[in-house]
């Protein structure tokens, strides 16, 4: 060994080691707590500063697209609320929406207008779950207990109209499949005020608090051209200021004939995603109050008169022997809907969640595709966190409110 160290050491002598002990690489996630669910983040160090950071996905794929295409469309509904789990009744409407724009059917107008009042509930529940949780990503415990004692009485009202609190199911191909319940709309009133109050409170605990203005205000900016660039939707969007809700540029329910503003900010930055989450939420309860007035106007049909792809109704089966075989033969066998494709959009709480479908007649998608927002907000991290310190980056991830359900698919 002696010989052949001496042989060798003139080529060693020659060699230079390099060495930075101010850089090393990090994973963050996919356990760490505040990584949002299964998002790994490979995150190169200089110092405490990120000078390289990229996201690894796929730690919760489970093949949603390709099992859609392999159920019946009926089938497929209670899946789609594993997408965004925290506002399940945004998923099954973005998915009904895009089977009813390619079966070319016509919604009653109360199925519109308690579909549109769910869909605004769920834009609270879900809006009040990111305060509080990105609260306590930052560190303002408090915020998570404020605001999930409010989330609660959201959950109860859901919870009364179709009996679950997390995965909805609440709405169906052509309607929706339940008037809403006695004295529903009397406890949505007093959720409304509770709002009000959590809102006032989070604000005044906040807007002005200094250490949470520090760790939020110039932190995690995207600019316009870098929101459009990645394909931003939403609040991410619209903190750039950009005035982007598919909600007004391409409505859908009863939203043309309702009267609310689309907030937007020019800071770019995760204070400004904060104020905009609080500002959508009074824009919602603005939305409610509508749709409260909207609802005794209306008649009671819920689900759109379509006998090749949409059952009767209940009473209909039990009279009629017609009407209970089209119904054994729509769940047994599942709609046959035309030959096409068809791509809508929704504005979803964390922004655009679109369902492209391709049919080619069969009782099944031949394709189906998610457009999901939380997607493109966690790709684009690759890009905004560079130049941040290491603690500033649980406050970005927190301000994208991403969730893996809908990134992975």
């Amino acid at each position: 060994m002696a010989q052949i160290y001496t042989k060798l050491k003139p080529q060693f002598e020659n060699i230079v080691f390099e060495q930075d002990d101010n850089k090393m690489i990090i994973n963050f996630g996919p356990q760490h707590p505040s990584a949002h669910g299964q998002l790994r983040l490979i995150l190169e160090l200089d110092g405490e500063k990120v000078i390289k950071a990229t996201p690894d996905i796929g730690y919760l794929h489970r093949g949603i697209e390709k099992l859609a295409e392999n159920m019946i469309y009926n089938e497929f509904m209670p899946t789609t609320d594993r997408l965004d789990y925290t506002s399940a009744t945004s998923n099954n409407y973005a998915f009904a929406h895009a089977v009813e724009k390619l079966l070319d059917i016509e919604i009653p107008k109360r199925a519109q207008v308690i579909r549109t009042m769910l869909l605004e509930l769920n834009r609270i529940i879900s809006h009040i779950m990111f305060v509080a949780v990105h609260g306590m990503d930052v560190g303002a415990l408090s915020m998570f207990l404020y605001c999930f004692k409010t989330r609660e009485y959201g959950l109860d009202l859901m919870e009364e109209y179709c009996g679950a609190r997390l995965t909805h199911n609440a709405i169906r191909i052509g309607g929706v499949p339940l008037d809403l319940p006695s004295r529903w709309i009397e406890n949505l009133k007093k959720f409304i005020q509770e709002t009000h109050n959590t809102i006032a409170l989070i604000e005044g605990l906040l807007d002005n608090n200094r250490i949470w203005r520090s760790r939020l205000e110039n932190v995690g900016t995207i600019s316009a051209e870098v929101a459009k660039n990645w394909g931003l939707s939403g609040i991410m969007l619209r903190a750039s200021g950009i005035a982007y809700d598919v909600r007004k540029e391409d409505p859908y329910e009863l939203y043309s004939e309702l009267d609310f503003s689309v907030p937007i900010t020019n800071s770019g930055d995760s204070y400004g995603r904060y104020r905009l989450y609080m500002e959508e939420m009074r824009e919602s309860i603005k939305i409610l109050e509508q749709l409260i007035e909207m609802y005794p106007k209306t008649d009671s049909i819920l689900m759109a008169k379509a006998p090749d792809y949409i059952s009767s109704t209940k009473e209909d089966i039990m009279t009629q022997n017609y009407a209970l075989m089209q119904h054994f033969v729509l769940v047994t066998q599942g709609m046959r809907p035309p030959k096409g494709e068809v791509y809508a959009p929704t504005e979803s709480p964390k922004g655009e969640l679109g369902f492209f479908i391709n049919s080619q007649g069969n009782p099944y998608p031949h394709r189906l595709k998610i457009k999901a927002p939380s997607f493109y907000h966690i790709g684009c991290l690759q890009d905004i966190l560079i130049g941040h310190y290491l603690a500033d980056v649980v406050t970005i991830i927190g301000s994208t409110n991403a969730v893996f359900g809908e990134v992975d698919r």
